[in-house]
Parts: structure tokens; C-alpha cells; sequence
């Protein structure tokens, strides 16, 4: 598997052109879900160029060492969201599509959630990969090599509070 080292910048701009895209399709929505950890800032960031709400769906399917081992899904309970109601037409983010199970599965838990509540969903992400079983609405990059992609906030998965706190008391010495 190859490897694919994204920037800061670089991340921003995928999620300037992901807003493009889904801006330029003419589709409205009037809800954004992000599937946290890995959509919270595609989200947050949506939901601002946007000015539309956004919900949280918490997911979690890898972990071990640095974060590269994919293990069964869990998806959390319930939503957390601002509004009352859920909107009717919803736009799914995630930063990418790997298997495309977590992606999937998030569609058939807001089906049988609030299916009787909305009338559409379209998902959304920065990065499609080859091997996903599903293929998103709106994607900005598709990979056919499948690459590990290493995203810039990745070192904070890697480091402690106390070696945090250490490398500032370091530095004020």
C-alpha cells in the first residue's frame, strides 16, 4: 500500500473544492451530518461556508497502533444536533471512504433513526478509494491505488498530555 502525506493546507483546500462541488450540483440541503472523529472538521468547516446546521454521528472502526488497524464499527446512539428537528434533505460528510462499511452503515442507522423524517440524503468526503463498497455523491479525489492517507492531525493521536506538557515546559527553560 502506498502512502499518500496530506498538509494542513492541502486538507483546507479539499474541503474548499469538496464545497465547490456540492455548491455547483445546485442540490439543497438543509442539514449537514458529519461522522465523527475523521468528518468533524470536514463538517464544521461545511457548515460555516454553508450557514447550515450540523449534526454529529460519533463512529469509530480503527484503531491499534497509530490508528491503522480496522476493527468492528460502532456507531454511537443518538445524534447530537442543535435544531429540534432533523432537516429533510441531508448532506453526509466523512474525510474519506476506505472500505466504505462505516460510510454504509451510517445510511442504514439514519434510515431506520429518521428515515420517516427525511427525504434525502447525499454524501460527501475528500477521498474515494477504489476499494470502498460504496462510491459517495460528491467526492473531490478519487484513488485507485487505495494509499494509506496520513492527514495532518495525525501526530496528536501519537503524543500525551504529559509529553505535551513537557516539550512546553521544555521550551520555556
Amino acid at each position: 500500500m502506498s502512502d499518500l502525506h496530506i498538509s494542513w493546507d492541502d486538507y483546507h483546500q479539499k474541503i474548499e473544492q469538496l464545497a465547490v462541488q456540492v455548491h455547483q450540483s445546485g442540490w439543497e440541503f438543509n442539514q449537514i451530518i458529519c461522522l465523527a472523529k475523521g468528518g468533524l472538521r470536514v463538517g464544521d468547516i461545511l457548515a460555516r461556508i454553508f450557514d447550515t446546521p450540523l449534526a454529529i454521528l460519533a463512529t469509530s472502526s480503527y484503531g491499534g497502533v497509530n490508528n491503522q488497524v480496522r476493527g468492528s464499527i460502532t456507531i454511537s446512539r443518538d445524534l447530537t444536533m442543535t435544531t429540534a428537528n432533523l432537516g429533510s434533505h441531508v448532506l453526509l460528510v466523512d474525510d474519506l471512504v476506505d472500505s466504505g462499511v462505516t460510510l454504509k452503515k451510517a445510511l442504514v442507522w439514519l434510515d431506520r433513526k429518521y428515515g420517516y423524517y427525511v427525504d434525502e440524503i447525499r454524501t460527501a468526503v475528500l477521498w474515494y478509494k477504489d476499494c470502498s463498497v460504496i462510491k459517495p455523491d460528491y467526492y473531490v479525489d478519487y484513488l485507485p491505488d487505495n494509499p494509506w492517507i496520513h492527514q495532518p492531525f495525525e501526530p496528536y493521536e501519537r503524543i500525551t498530555p504529559a509529553a505535551l506538557a513537557a516539550s512546553y515546559t521544555a521550551k520555556q527553560l
